[in-house]
């Protein structure tokens, strides 16, 4: 192939097919999604030691074994000449939002605008976006990669280089982009580099991907004005969201449909590991630029510490927002 020498061409198809029955429990973890996480909570620290130490070890053996394959750090980003190459065909969905009941393909009516925006596993950003009064239409895809038409279980990999996201379509009359860039910034912790609470891997990292210069400049400036309240509440770490767009390597794709809206379906299971830091968006920015949200709704309605799906489906209604 064009690649030339890839990691299979070294070991011998026996060792393949090890490689691939060792593999094969984590890959099925990792499409019924989320691990869990890597510390005992307390009451189940009766576990030994050992077992823990075990279970290290093994978590090394297969992170070595998915570099040899192909599979890479979950903290590095894959290179673009190494990403794996997809497929032509795009991915089918409903196009019909299981909440809204709007489409979530576009074309979206002329007046609309649209974003997409990455806070680590897109079930509970889309929740948190389709909630708020003046969108139109929520979706799950993938964003900022290398790989066309990528599949979960790709992006699961690592090589393809896109990250978990949610794209918003949303009503400016109704709803303004500051508002929505204050629901991204306080429904997770955007310092965390290429994880998101016990979920690790560049699939989790948070960014902003603008459809307009405009929003990439108010974007870039919500940004430098979170990172200084954080500092202001003690919080040390810089902001690590990518901010791009309009193009830059913004291609978003959907996910598979059992992925659409998952959270309110029948039989879903009620993941989050975001960690919204408590700290809001300062007022002032967000009145500067046309929010129309008070701060009483952000403290009635809003992401808090901990996990933030455990809310109605349903959005909030617009005479309520806007009465907070």
């Amino acid at each position: 192939s064009a690649r030339g020498h890839t990691p299979y061409d070294m070991i011998s198809a026996a060792a393949t097919q090890r490689a691939v029955s060792a593999v094969a429990p984590r890959v099925r973890r990792a499409v019924q999604h989320r691990a869990a996480p890597t510390h005992i909570p307390a009451p189940h620290r009766g576990l030994s030691r050992s077992s823990v130490v075990a279970k290290a070890s093994e978590d090394d053996i297969m992170e070595q074994l998915m570099a040899m394959l192909g599979g890479g750090k979950k903290g590095a980003m894959v290179d673009e000449d190494k990403a794996l190459p997809g497929r032509q065909q795009a991915m089918k969905v409903t196009n019909k939002h299981y909440v809204l009941g709007n489409p979530i393909q576009e074309p979206f009516p002329d007046n609309l605008e649209t974003c997409v925006f990455a806070t680590g596993c897109f079930w509970g950003t889309e929740k948190m976006f389709w909630r708020v009064p003046g969108v139109y239409s929520t979706s799950v895809g993938y964003c900022a990669g290398y790989t066309q038409n990528p599949t979960y279980e790709e992006v699961c990999s690592g090589q393809t280089g896109h990250t978990e996201a949610v794209q918003v379509a949303w009503d400016p009359t109704v709803i303004s982009f500051a508002d929505l860039l204050s629901m991204h910034w306080t429904c997770h912790d955007p310092t965390q580099g290429m994880r998101q609470g016990n979920d690790a891997g560049t699939q989790y990292r948070s960014g902003i991907y603008c459809s307009t210069k405009a929003q990439l400049e108010l974007a870039k400036k919500s940004a430098e004005v979170y990172g200084a309240a954080l500092k202001a509440a003690g919080r040390d770490r810089d902001i690590t969201s990518e901010i791009n767009g309009p193009g830059d390597n913004c291609v978003y794709y959907f996910a598979e449909d059992y992925h659409q809206q998952y959270l309110a379906k029948p039989g879903a299971r009620p993941y989050c590991s975001a960690q919204p830091t408590g700290v809001p968006v300062p007022e002032d920015f967000l009145k500067e630029n046309g929010a129309k949200l008070s701060a009483s709704y952000w403290k009635k309605y809003g992401p808090r510490p901990g996990c933030t799906i455990q809310v109605s489906n349903e959005p909030v209604p617009v005479e309520e927002a806007l009465n907070a």
